[in-house]
C-alpha cells in the first residue's frame, strides 16, 4: 500500500496560487487601476483551455485552479477599487483623479 500525494499536491498548490493572487490584485489596482481587467480574462480562458488538454491531472488541476484564480482576479479588482475609495487601502497618489 503506498501513499498517494496527489490531492495534497493539489491542496497545497491551490493555497498557495490564491495566496499570490490577493498581492497581483492589489498591486494591480494600486498602479494601473482596473484598465487591465482583460488580462485577466485572457490568462484566465487560456489557463482553463490548457487545462481540458493536459493529461497529468495535477498540472491540470494547477493550470485550472490558475484559470478559476485569474477569472475571479477580474471581480477583485474592481472590488478593490471601491476599498480604496472606502478608505481600506491606500490610493495611489498619482492615480487620484480616477477616484
Amino acid at each position: 500500500m503506498g501513499l498517494h500525494f496527489t490531492g495534497i499536491i493539489i491542496a497545497v498548490s491551490c493555497f498557495l496560487i490564491i495566496g499570490l493572487f490577493h498581492p497581483i490584485v492589489i498591486k494591480t489596482e494600486y498602479y494601473s487601476g482596473t484598465k487591465y481587467w482583460w488580462m485577466f480574462l485572457v490568462a484566465g480562458i487560456a489557463c482553463m483551455a490548457a487545462a481540458l488538454f493536459i493529461e497529468n491531472s495535477i498540472v491540470s488541476a494547477v493550470l485550472g485552479i490558475i484559470g478559476a484564480s485569474s477569472l475571479w482576479s477580474i471581480k477583485e479588482l474592481f472590488e478593490q477599487r471601491d476599498r480604496v475609495r472606502k478608505g481600506w487601502f491606500p490610493m495611489n497618489p498619482k492615480r487620484k483623479n480616477e477616484y
